[in-house]
């Protein structure tokens, strides 16, 4: 039990950490220009999605979809508070100062980010058949097909 919550810790601190060198390269290197930190902020969802991805495809293997989806419906959130609120506090910004819209944007566009890599990730997984359904189901198979045949007397 104590290696799932390091885990959990470990994946929600990584994410966190993303969001927080996107926002530095952001705040020191393209201060003024709103493009090039739009292109930094995208660079970051990328980022977010494709270590979910291989998160999904690694957990996958090992357990069933259960046991982490619900790890991940913890993670994600967590990790969006930290990224949304904790985040443009230590670059020195207000979470609030876009306003509104920026702010609920920054919440919808990691949910989706954070969605599509989990799915892109277990979808990849499940398409290669090594997941740990269809692994059980393969067993299963093989066991089943190792037994001799039954020989009924009449």
């Amino acid at each position: 039990m104590d290696k799932r919550w390091r885990d959990i810790g470990v994946l929600v601190a990584a994410l966190f950490a993303v969001n927080v060198v996107a926002r530095l390269i952001t705040r020191f290197g393209f201060d003024e220009d709103d493009t090039a930190a739009d292109r930094v902020s995208l660079a970051m969802f990328v980022v977010i999605g494709l270590i979910l991805a291989v998160v999904a495809f690694r957990w996958g293997r090992r357990r069933p979809l259960a046991d982490w989806a619900a790890d991940m419906a913890l993670v994600v959130p967590v990790a969006m508070l930290l990224t949304v609120l904790v985040g443009p506090l230590l670059v020195g910004h207000n979470p609030f100062a876009g306003g509104a819209g920026t702010f609920f944007a920054q919440i919808w566009l990691y949910l989706l980010a954070t969605g599509a890599g989990l799915l892109i990730g277990y979808l990849v997984l499940t398409a290669l058949g090594r997941d740990y359904r269809s692994q059980q189901l393969k067993r299963f198979a093989e066991v089943k097909a190792a037994k001799p045949r039954r020989v009924v007397r009449r």
